[in-house]
C-alpha cells in the first residue's frame, strides 16, 4: 500500500472525510517532520485535526512510512603510502619495466587485473559522494519547492486578510459616515425643524384649502342657480353669477388637465419620500393592456366590417351556456376544521369596517400575546407551532418591539424563506405601525434593501442573514432573531440552523425563534437542545376533497378547464388558488383564462386572473391582497409559494395539480438541473388547507386517489441534501468554519456532495490545496451569486471588460423572462427577437437587449415595440447597480471592451464546468462526465452547433437543455482552467491525420 494510500484510508476512518489535496498536505506535514511528535505538534498548529488518540497514533505510523535518505557517510580517501605506490605502478606502465623474461607476461597480466579492480574502487569511491550530493540536492530543491508552495500561500492568506480587513473598514467608515451625518442632521434638525415643519404645515394646508375653496365655490354656485334663477337681478349680480361659475368650470378643468390629457408637470414631493434614480418616460395607458391599447383595439374593432344577423345576441341569450369541456371529480373524505364557523362567518362579513387594530385583535395569536412574551423573557431558545394565517409572522415581532426588545438601539430579525414573502410581509407589518416602509419596519432581499439606521424590525429572507454573518458574525446588533417557515427546509435554512445554534450558546442576551407551520416541531426541539414548544392553534373550516376518476395528460390544461368549470358551476363569493409550477406556466394559463373569458364575454361573471412568484415586482404582487370586486372572481395563479409563506384571504378553491419545480444535483455527474416533481403529502394538505382560511372551501386535487396514497411522499427530502453546496461552502468558509463534516446539520448532507462542492470551489481557485480560503475565494464571497457568477465577475478584470460582464450577470439572474411571444403576434415578436442575436451566443444576445434598452433611455415603449419584458429588464438594471458598488467593494476598476472575445473568455473563467461539445453522433456532451445535452430551442445558436459550447445552467423537461449558450473555442480552456482540463481531453478527432498506409486489396487478403 503506497503512503498516500495509507493516508486516505486513515483520514476517511479517523476523520470522516479524505481528499487528494488534504492527503497531499498531510504528506508534505510528515517529510517536514523530523520526529512523530513533530507531526502530532504540526497537525495541532494547522487546526484541522482534532488532537486524539488515534490521530497520535495515526501520526506515529505515519511517520514510519515515509522514506528517509540515510545519512551520506564521508568516503576516506587514499593515504600518502597509497598514492605513492600508484605513482609508481603509472611511471612503469609508461617506461615499461619488465621484472625479468620469463613471467613478463604473468605479471602484466596481473598488474593489469589489479589495476582494473583499483579503478573500479576508486570510481566507485568517486561515484559515491557524487550520488549522495544528487540525493541531498533532490531533497533540497523538493525542500524548496514545498516552502515555496507554503510561502506562496501564506502570502496569498495574507493578501486575503488585509482584503477582509479594508471591507471591513470600508464598512466601520461608511457606518461612521452615516453616524456623522445623522448627528449633523439632527442638529441641522434643531435649528431648521421649525421652519421646515411650518413649510410643510403651509403646503398642505394650501392643498386641502383648495379642496375647500373649490367645494365651497361649487356650492355657491349651486345656490345661485336654486335660489335665483327665477329672480330678477341687476346687471352686476347676473355678471357675479356667471363669472363664479366660469370660475368653477376653469378649476374643475383643470383639476381633471391632468388625467384626461395626461400632461406631464413637477409636483412637489411628499415629506419623507425619495426621488428616482431613474425616471420611466411612458405613462401606464401606454404598457402592454393598458387603456391606450384598449382604445385602439375598441376603435379598430368597431371599424371593420361584421356580418351575421342583428338578432343574434338576443337570440343566443336564449340558450344556456354549455361548458365544451369538463373534469369528472369524485369526492373524497372532509378534511375536518378547527374553528368556530359561525363566529367567523360574522368577522368575515364585518372585516372591510374594521380598523387595522381591530384586524390585529382578531387573530388566533392576539390571545397568546401575554403567554408569549413570558415565554420568551424566560428561554432563551423557543419553538413556535402555527398554522398558516395564526398571525405569528407579523403580530410576534411587533409584541416583543412594543415589548421593549429593541431597547439599548437593537433591532428584531425574521427570516423568510422566499422574497415574495419577505416584502409582503414587511409591507404589511408597516402599515400596522403607521409608519413608511424602510423607517421602522423593512426587509432585505437579494439585490434590493430596503431598511435604514432607523429599522427596528426587518424582514429578510434567509440567504442574506446568511451574509449579514460575513460582516457580523455575533449578530450583536439583533436582540432577537425570528426563524419563520422552518418546515420548508430550504438550504439556506438549514445552514442558518446550525449557526444561531452555535450564537445562542455564547451570547445568552440573543432570544432565538424557531416558527413552523406543520407538525414537525418535536424535531426542531432535540436539534436546540430540548427547546420548549409553544403551541398557537389555528382557525380552519372543514374542506371538501376532490379527486379525478383517470389521470390527466395535461395538468396545464386541465387546470384551465378547472378554473372556468368552477367559475360557472359556483356560486359568488369565492376566490380560486391554482398552484403551477414557474412563471412560464403561469403566464401561459393567464393568457389561456384572459381569452377564455373574452370570447364568453358578458355571459360569465368577470373573471381576474392575477400571477405571483417571486420575481413578480411588489407592486403587482401586492394586487392578490387586494379585495375582489362585487360580482366577479379572482383567480391567483400561484407558484408553491401560496402554500405557507402568504396568506390570501378570500379563497375557497384551490385547484392543486400536484407537481413543483426543485433543484437536484446528480453527484456522479456533477449536474445540476432544475425540474418538476412531485409534490409530498405534507405539501398537498398544506395546499388543500388554503381553502379553509376564511370559510368551508373545496379543493380539486388533478390526480387520483390511489395516486395520492402510493405515489406521493410523506415529507419533501430537504433541499441540503439534493442540491449543489458549492455557495453554502465557500459562505461557511468565509465564516471561518473549516470543519464542514461536524458541523451541526439538522440533515447531514451527503460527505459526497460535500466532496464535490470543495473540489469545485478549489478548481475555481477559492480554496488552495489545504482548504483554505484564499483572496479570490474571499472576494467571491462579497457577491450574492453562485461561485461560478462570482468567479466570471472577478476574472472580468483580467480581461478588462467588468462593464459588459455585469450586464450579462444582471441579465442571467432574470431566469430567462426577458422576452413574450403573445399567441397573435408569434411571428413578429420572433423577428424582433432575432434583430438581437449574435453570431457569439446568447450571452451577447442578452448584453445587446440591455445596451439597446439603455439607449432608448430606458423606454417602455421600446419594450412593448421590441416584445421585451419591462419589468425584468427593470429588475436586471437594479441588479446590476448592486454588482456595480459590489465591484468597488472588492477593489476592481469597472473597465469596458467591445471585443466578444474577451467577454467570452472571462464567461468561461467562470463557467468552464458547464462546457460541452459536438462528438461525430450530432449530439452534445460534457466534457468531463460525457453526459448528452441539448441547445435550447429559444438558443440563438439552435441551427448553428458550434462545437464547443458553454452554458449557464441545464433545464430538464423533456431532454437536458442548455439554457443561454456561447461558442468558445478548445484553446480557451487550457487558458483559464488548465489544472482542469487537459490537452487530451480537448483533442479534436476530426483533426487527426490518418495514417500513411495504402490498404489491401481483396486479393491480397485472401492470400
Amino acid at each position: 500500500m503506497s503512503v498516500e494510500q495509507f493516508i486516505n484510508d486513515k483520514l476517511h476512518s479517523i476523520v470522516g472525510i479524505s481528499d487528494r489535496s488534504i492527503c497531499q498536505y498531510v504528506h508534505a506535514l510528515a517529510k517536514q517532520s523530523k520526529t512523530a511528535g513533530d507531526l502530532v505538534q504540526k497537525l495541532r498548529d494547522a487546526g484541522d485535526f482534532p488532537i486524539t488518540p488515534a490521530i497520535q497514533s495515526f501520526a506515529e505510523e505515519l511517520w514510519t512510512r515515509i522514506p528517509r535518505a540515510a545519512p551520506p557517510t564521508r568516503q576516506k580517501g587514499p593515504t600518502a603510502a597509497e598514492l605513492a605506490e600508484q605513482e609508481l605502478r603509472r611511471l612503469n606502465r609508461a617506461v615499461g619495466v619488465l621484472h625479468d623474461d620469463s613471467g613478463g607476461f604473468e605479471a602484466k597480466s596481473k598488474a593489469k587485473n589489479s589495476r582494473k579492480r583499483r579503478e573500479s574502487s576508486s570510481d566507485e569511491e568517486e561515484k559515491a559522494p557524487k550520488k549522495a550530493q544528487k540525493t541531498r540536492k533532490a531533497e533540497e530543491s523538493d525542500d524548496s519547492d514545498i516552502e515555496a508552495i507554503e510561502a506562496k500561500l501564506d502570502a496569498d492568506l495574507a493578501e486575503r486578510d488585509a482584503l477582509a480587513a479594508r471591507i471591513n473598514k470600508k464598512d466601520k467608515e461608511r457606518t461612521r459616515n452615516v453616524m456623522e451625518k445623522n448627528r449633523d442632521d439632527n442638529k441641522d434638525k434643531e435649528g431648521n425643524s421649525m421652519d421646515k415643519l411650518r413649510e410643510e404645515s403651509r403646503r398642505q394646508y394650501l392643498k386641502k384649502r383648495k379642496v375647500d375653496k373649490l367645494e365651497e365655490l361649487a356650492a355657491i354656485v349651486h345656490d345661485d342657480q336654486t335660489l335665483f334663477a327665477n329672480e330678477k337681478l341687476t346687471k352686476r349680480e347676473r355678471e357675479d353669477m356667471e363669472y363664479r361659475k366660469k370660475v368653477l368650470e376653469y378649476a374643475t378643468a383643470h383639476e381633471k388637465a391632468g388625467d384626461v390629457m395626461k400632461i406631464k408637470r413637477y409636483h412637489l414631493p411628499d415629506a419623507g419620500s425619495k426621488p428616482q434614480e431613474y425616471a420611466d418616460e411612458e405613462e401606464e395607458e401606454f404598457r402592454p393592456g393598458g387603456d391606450g391599447a384598449k382604445w385602439e383595439e375598441e376603435q379598430l374593432m368597431a371599424s371593420m366590417l361584421h356580418l351575421g344577423a342583428k338578432d343574434r345576441k338576443r337570440k343566443e341569450e336564449e340558450f344556456e351556456l354549455l361548458l365544451d369541456e369538463q373534469i369528472d371529480f369524485i369526492q373524497a373524505l372532509q378534511m375536518p376544521g378547527t374553528g368556530d364557523e359561525e363566529a367567523k362567518k360574522e368577522s368575515e362579513a364585518e372585516k372591510r369596517k374594521m380598523s387595522i387594530e381591530e384586524t390585529r385583535r382578531s387573530l388566533p395569536v392576539y390571545a397568546f400575546r401575554d403567554a408569549f412574551i413570558e415565554a420568551v423573557r424566560e428561554n432563551q431558545v423557543l419553538i413556535i407551532e402555527g398554522e398558516t394565517g395564526s398571525g405569528k409572522t407579523t403580530q410576534l415581532p411587533q409584541y416583543l418591539f412594543e415589548a421593549g426588545f429593541c431597547e439599548g438601539g437593537k433591532r428584531i430579525g425574521c427570516t423568510q424563506p422566499r422574497r415574495v414573502a419577505a416584502m409582503s410581509v414587511a409591507s404589511r407589518v408597516a402599515d400596522e405601525v403607521g409608519c413608511k416602509l424602510g423607517t421602522q419596519v423593512g426587509y432585505s432581499i437579494r439585490f434590493e434593501d430596503c431598511t435604514s439606521e432607523k429599522t427596528v424590525l426587518k424582514y429578510m429572507t434567509d440567504g442574506m442573514l446568511l451574509r449579514e454573518f460575513l460582516n457580523e458574525p455575533d449578530l450583536a446588533s439583533y436582540s432577537v432573531m425570528m426563524i419563520d417557515e422552518a418546515h420548508e427546509r430550504t438550504l439556506h435554512t438549514d445552514i442558518l440552523f446550525g449557526l444561531v445554534k452555535d450564537i445562542a450558546r455564547f451570547r445568552k442576551d440573543l432570544k432565538l425563534l424557531i416558527s413552523s407551520a406543520t407538525l414537525d416541531a418535536e424535531k426542531f426541539s432535540s436539534f436546540f437542545d430540548d427547546a420548549p414548544i409553544f403551541r398557537i392553534p389555528g382557525r380552519r373550516f372543514p374542506v371538501d376533497m376532490y379527486y379525478t376518476q383517470a389521470p390527466e395528460a395535461d395538468y396545464l390544461d386541465a387546470a384551465i378547464v378547472s378554473v372556468m368549470q368552477i367559475h360557472m358551476t359556483q356560486p359568488l363569493p369565492g376566490d380560486i388558488l391554482v398552484f403551477l409550477t414557474g412563471q412560464e406556466e403561469i403566464e401561459t394559463v393567464q393568457e389561456a383564462l384572459i381569452e377564455k373569458s373574452k370570447a364568453l364575454g358578458s355571459k360569465i361573471k368577470e373573471l381576474i386572473p392575477l400571477p405571483v412568484y417571486a420575481n413578480l415586482p411588489s407592486d403587482l404582487q401586492a394586487k392578490i391582497f387586494e379585495p375582489t370586486p362585487k360580482n366577479s372572481r379572482k383567480v391567483v395563479l400561484a407558484t408553491n409559494i401560496a402554500e405557507t409563506s402568504v396568506t390570501i384571504d378570500g379563497i375557497s378553491f384551490v385547484i392543486d395539480p400536484g407537481f413543483s419545480k426543485q433543484n437536484s444535483f446528480d453527484a456522479r455527474s456533477g449536474v445540476e438541473h432544475l425540474h418538476v416533481v412531485t409534490i409530498s403529502k405534507a405539501a398537498a394538505n398544506q395546499r388543500a388547507g388554503r381553502a379553509g382560511r376564511t370559510g368551508p372551501g373545496k379543493c380539486f386535487r388533478l390526480y387520483t386517489a390511489w395516486a395520492y396514497k402510493h405515489e406521493l411522499e410523506e415529507q419533501p427530502i430537504p433541499e441540503i441534501q439534493r442540491t449543489n453546496l458549492g455557495n453554502v461552502v465557500l459562505m461557511l468558509k468565509s465564516l471561518g468554519i473549516h470543519d464542514l463534516v461536524h458541523f451541526d446539520f439538522l440533515d447531514p448532507p451527503p460527505q459526497e456532495t460535500l466532496v464535490i462542492a470543495l473540489e469545485q470551489l478549489y478548481a475555481l481557485g477559492a480554496l488552495n490545496h489545504r482548504g483554505e480560503l484564499t483572496k479570490l475565494g474571499r472576494r467571491m464571497a462579497e457577491f450574492p451569486c453562485d461561485p461560478c457568477m462570482s468567479k466570471m465577475i472577478i476574472a472580468s478584470e483580467k480581461y478588462e471588460c467588468s462593464e459588459e460582464i455585469l450586464t450579462v450577470a444582471a441579465m442571467l439572474s432574470c431566469n430567462a423572462a426577458v422576452f413574450y411571444r403573445p399567441k397573435a403576434q408569434v411571428i413578429h415578436a420572433d423577428s424582433a427577437r432575432k434583430g438581437f442575436w449574435s453570431p457569439a451566443g446568447d450571452h451577447i444576445t442578452l448584453m445587446n437587449v440591455y445596451n439597446k434598452w439603455k439607449e432608448s433611455g430606458f423606454s417602455q415603449r421600446w419594450c412593448v415595440e421590441n416584445y421585451v419584458q419591462h419589468r425584468t429588464m427593470k429588475r436586471a438594471r437594479d441588479v446590476r447597480d448592486q454588482l456595480v458598488g459590489l465591484l468597488e467593494r472588492v477593489e476592481i476598476e469597472p473597465k469596458s471592451s467591445t471585443d466578444t472575445i474577451k467577454i467570452r473568455k472571462a464567461i468561461t473563467a467562470g463557467y468552464f464546468y458547464n462546457v460541452s461539445k459536438l462528438d461525430n453522433s450530432g449530439h452534445y456532451k460534457t466534457v468531463k462526465h460525457k453526459h448528452t445535452t441539448h441547445p435550447h430551442p429559444n438558443s440563438c445558436l439552435f441551427e448553428e452547433t458550434p462545437r464547443w459550447v458553454v452554458y449557464y445552467e441545464l433545464v430538464f423537461t423533456s431532454k437536458e437543455f442548455m439554457r443561454e449558450m456561447s461558442e468558445i473555442e478548445s484553446a480557451w480552456l487550457l487558458e483559464v482552467a488548465p489544472h482542469y482540463y487537459k490537452g487530451r481531453e480537448l483533442e479534436d478527432p476530426t483533426n487527426k491525420k490518418m495514417p500513411k498506409q495504402r490498404g489491401k486489396s481483396a486479393k491480397e487478403l485472401e492470400r
